[in-house]
């Protein structure tokens, strides 16, 4: 899961700190170590690294009951390129910037990540702020989640070919309504949506 340099600065604390001393930090110390202002604020880290997966609580030493969550995979580092409009087309901007995501996750060939602007796919999970991996390539089934451009800008939605070849993309909020692509439109597909991050700010 993708975590903020926040996040990932007191992981490496609490990971480092275990493996040095055989015991995790108390909250009292991860405090003092990145000067934060109060208890509450180092209850709200430890519960999204929690909800992430990162860390898991146990041991009877309840002050030091953090856990590191070992992974069984290796991860892989792709590009976070822009933003995508889930309610009306926004186009795609290169980012200079990388997140890494497990590496199961990831499709075959060219994968890269976008940032989700809009709740026209809450239906479907993907919410505004989230990050979408997604799989570069030209081809989508009906019914596949994608990230498509039209007129060289870009959406998401899920695509639908029909009879009379119209292309529908549809919104998963039915206070969206769908997108029917013209014959004077330019439509391509940019990619499909191959994984989800769900990202807590703190």
């Amino acid at each position: 899961m993708y975590l903020t340099e926040k996040q990932k600065r007191v992981y490496e604390f609490i990971k480092e700190y275990i493996a040095a001393r055989g015991i995790a930090p108390t909250y009292e110390e991860i405090k003092e170590k990145f000067g934060l202002r109060s208890i509450s604020t180092v209850f709200d880290h430890i519960r999204t690294l929690e909800q992430k997966g990162f860390i898991a609580k146990g041991g009877q030493n309840r002050k030091r009951a953090l856990q590191v969550v070992t992974f069984g995979k290796r991860s892989v580092t792709i590009p976070l390129v822009g933003t995508v409009a889930a309610g009306r087309p926004l186009e795609v901007y290169e980012i200079q910037e990388h997140i890494d995501v497990p590496e199961e996750m990831l499709g075959s060939g060219e994968n890269v990540a976008l940032k989700i602007r809009g709740d026209s796919m809450v239906d479907s999970g993907i919410h505004d702020g989230d990050i979408v991996v997604v799989k570069r390539q030209s081809t989508a089934e009906n019914g596949r989640i994608v990230v498509a451009l039209v007129d060289g800008e870009a959406t998401i939605k899920r695509i639908y070919l029909h009879d009379d070849m119209t292309v529908e993309l549809r919104a998963s909020n039915p206070d969206v309504p769908p997108l029917f692509v013209t014959e004077k439109q330019n439509l391509r597909i940019f990619g499909v949506l191959v994984g989800l991050y769900r990202t807590y700010n703190l």
